[in-house]
């Protein structure tokens, strides 16, 4: 494309980046409520689907009223990532009991649901004929920025506070970096309405269905590994009579998603999404069925493996979203990857939850076999779709 400005595609992966880094900011302030009001170690399941939750209504409502088609995206952007700021701050001046913290969450999560999607479209502007390196950046900023708010907690300050603080400053920057330095693509495509006619015909779409069954194993183990790797990391710290910054290497694993996410993008030019995905799922799969070995391994052999889980495990993000738009018909993939996103974020509500039910049931060495359906079905998916393919 001529005369693109070299500094776009840094300015949206840093603008995604500090907009998502509000997205775990309650489960890095976790340990600090539990102190200060007494909270169970389930309290980690409404924390999280809260966000997802909010998530979820946003892009309902954001897609049925096309906003991001009605308005530039860039003012969108600016707008939820200024409210998600707003949303957060109110839970340090405002918030004195979980209740408080969820429903500001929620509404958190409705604002993000402005600014992830709403950046991808934003690149999808002005990198129209590298969408799949740009989304490997893009999903890759937002590994980073949901690890941030453990980087910020693992400085251990005396309350939690200060957490939601820098948070919120990063998503209220962020904003301002897509309003002033990133205007709308030569590029940016006009979409329509989420339609119920739409999704029925994407529905009858089986390379769409396959694509769609590998991301919603996906979504089974992602957020619920990213909720559970504290709770993980501080009962192997406790079995092994050490003391470790359990925030700080909770971003270290987080925060390696963003290597797996560029890595895959760049693996995908010659070996293909598909492939790129299977191997990711592989790869997150057999960590699943090796964690209660790990659970038993020094600290650097157990810190290699998890940081090759973080690696693996949302690597193949960009990929999921390259295929579902590969494979949707292209009358209809507006609506098709809303369905997706919102079955695959539901999803993952369903796995975080039972997931907090059995942290009080199971050894934590063995709660992440819980989570082994959804790299298989992925794979499994995955094979379905090339079957598919070669047909």
């Amino acid at each position: 494309m001529e005369q693109r400005p070299r500094r776009i595609l840094p300015l949206i992966i840093l603008a995604q980046f500090l907009g998502t880094s509000t997205w775990f900011a309650g489960n890095a302030i976790l340990p600090l409520l539990q102190a200060a009001w007494n909270l169970p170690d389930s309290a980690v399941a409404p924390l999280t689907n809260s966000v997802q939750f909010g998530f979820i209504c946003g892009a309902l409502l954001f897609s049925i009223l096309a906003l991001a088609d009605r308005f530039s995206p860039r003012v969108l952007f600016f707008l939820c990532a200024t409210g998600s700021a707003l949303a957060n701050v109110l839970i340090a001046l405002w918030a004195d009991n979980l209740n408080d913290v969820l429903v500001l969450r929620f509404l958190g999560g409705m604002m993000l649901a402005g600014v992830y999607p709403v950046g991808m479209k934003i690149a999808t502007g002005w990198y129209p004929e590298g969408l799949g390196r740009a989304l490997g950046y893009l999903v890759g900023a937002l590994a980073l920025g949901t690890a941030s708010p453990h980087f910020v907690s693992a400085l251990q300050f005396s309350s939690w506070q200060p957490v939601i603080y820098a948070v919120s400053l990063a998503a209220f920057i962020s904003g301002w970096l897509i309003l002033l330095g990133v205007p709308d693509g030569p590029a940016l495509h006009r979409g329509k309405a989420l339609s119920l006619r739409d999704l029925w015909i994407a529905l009858q779409h089986k390379p769409l269905r396959a694509s769609a069954g590998g991301y919603f194993g996906h979504m089974w183990e992602l957020y619920a590994v990213w909720a559970l790797v504290p709770f993980w990391l501080k009962a192997w710290a406790e079995s092994q009579q050490v003391s470790i910054n359990i925030a700080f290497w909770s971003f270290t694993v987080i925060a390696a998603g963003l290597l797996g996410c560029v890595m895959g993008g760049r693996w995908s030019v010659k070996l293909g999404s598909r492939k790129v995905a299977f191997y990711m799922l592989l790869g997150s799969g057999l960590c699943c069925l090796l964690s209660p070995l790990a659970f038993h391994w020094p600290m650097l052999l157990m810190l290699i493996f998890w940081w090759f889980w973080g690696f693996t495990i949302v690597g193949d993000s960009p990929q999921f979203s390259a295929l579902s738009a590969q494979t949707s018909p292209p009358a209809v993939v507006g609506s098709a990857l809303t369905m997706i996103n919102c079955i695959g974020f539901s999803i993952a509500i369903v796995s975080v939850q039972l997931s907090a039910i059995f942290l009080a049931q199971v050894p934590v060495a063995w709660l992440m076999w819980l989570l082994i359906p959804g790299p298989v079905l992925g794979m499994l998916s995955l094979r379905w779709l090339a079957r598919q393919q070669a047909e």
